[in-house]
């Protein structure tokens, strides 16, 4: 590839060229055959866009309100684990790079960055994503970490009672990195001769008795609001509201768990339709382009959340990376609104979107 970049996608390339294959298969790679990998991508180019024409925009309003904290477009940085890998830097780029596009980021509880040094690091709104351990004072400590430190949302992780089979992972041995925020708590220094010792410390550490009645429990040990990742149907989504959670993420994490679960465009309409507006409705998952922006906010989503192409410009660029993905991403769906004839993302509705199945009835 000649020159700079000039789409998202362009940067894996540039991240493939740059990371040990061990790095870089660790924050590409799915589950298993990766079939929900390429869903996740494939299933957005299946929606078409339904533009109105002799609208004036000239000017367009990407602005919008995540739970009360107005961004400049309705994205947010999705918490992923293990910055450093990407770059020295790690999760105080990916903060500085989305605080300076005036975007949330959410920072992983497997982050390699403390909290501390995230916080410390730019003045901007961060949301904390937690897993629950086995030690619940683990996960305590932690979230009452984050709290302390500024952050303004907890993000339960709730779709990974075990992790998921990342065959090149184990085929790469891959190393259970240094997590600094568990230092004095817990050990990550876990060896297996089975493959990925990255599985062997999620194994040990990850609790697989999380149930429903764990919310009331989350909800006691912080004053923070909670939204909910791994939502993939409306029964869930409805029970999410029913124990209290302030958001909805639908997620499939990154096509990194359970494969042949379904692409989380397929699926977002009906976990809106469930939460029946109670409740803010993001969309995690396969987002390359501003029109893929453009689909999930049309069918409902309050704003997406970016995961892989942040590290991806991570890798390549450091915390410019981080800015050019983001900008670009921003780029795209301003032209995507202009020339669909909206100029504010209240503007962007149902009737922007036509789904294949939608295109198939209106051909009978």
């Amino acid at each position: 590839m000649a020159g700079e970049p000039v789409n998202v996608n362009e940067f894996q390339e540039l991240a493939r060229k740059v990371l040990p294959k061990m790095y870089y298969d660790f924050f590409a790679g799915g589950a298993e055959d990766e079939y929900t990998l390429k869903e996740n991508i494939e299933a957005f180019h299946r929606i078409t866009i339904q533009p109105r024409i002799l609208v004036d925009v000239s000017r367009i309003d990407m602005s919008t309100f995540i739970l009360g904290h107005k961004t400049s477009a309705p994205i947010i940085v999705a918490p992923s684990a293990a910055h450093q890998l990407a770059h020295p830097e790690g999760e105080v780029a990916t903060a500085r790079g989305a605080a300076a596009c005036n975007v949330i980021m959410g920072l992983s509880f497997t982050s390699t960055c403390t909290v501390e040094e995230v916080a410390s690091s730019c003045n901007a709104v961060r949301f904390f994503q937690i897993y629950v351990y086995k030690r619940r004072d683990v996960t305590e400590f932690m979230v009452r970490r984050a709290e302390s430190n500024g952050f303004r949302a907890i993000i339960l992780t709730a779709d990974t009672p075990r992790l998921g089979r990342r065959e090149a992972d184990i085929k790469n041995k891959m190393i259970s990195f240094r997590l600094r925020n568990f230092e004095g708590l817990i050990s990550s220094d876990v060896v297996s001769d089975k493959g990925s010792n990255l599985a062997a410390y999620a194994e040990e550490t990850l609790d697989p008795s999380l149930c429903w009645k764990d919310i009331a429990w989350l909800k006691s040990i912080t004053k923070l609001p909670i939204l909910i990742k791994g939502v993939l149907n409306g029964e869930d989504a409805m029970k999410a509201i029913e124990a209290g959670v302030v958001g909805i993420i639908v997620s499939n994490h990154g096509a990194r768990q359970l494969d042949y679960s379904p692409a989380t465009i397929s699926v977002l309409e009906e976990v809106v339709q469930a939460v029946q507006g109670k409740a803010p409705v993001l969309l995690d998952g396969g987002i390359r382009r501003g029109t893929d922006i453009f689909k999930a906010l049309a069918l409902g989503a309050k704003a997406v959340m970016i995961g892989r192409p942040v590290i991806y410009g991570l890798a390549a660029k450091g915390e410019s990376g981080v800015k050019q993905v983001i900008e670009m991403l921003k780029n795209e769906l301003e032209l995507t609104m202009a020339l669909a004839g909206c100029c504010s993302v209240d503007d962007i509705t149902r009737s922007h979107v036509k789904t294949e199945k939608e295109r198939f009835l209106c051909k009978m």
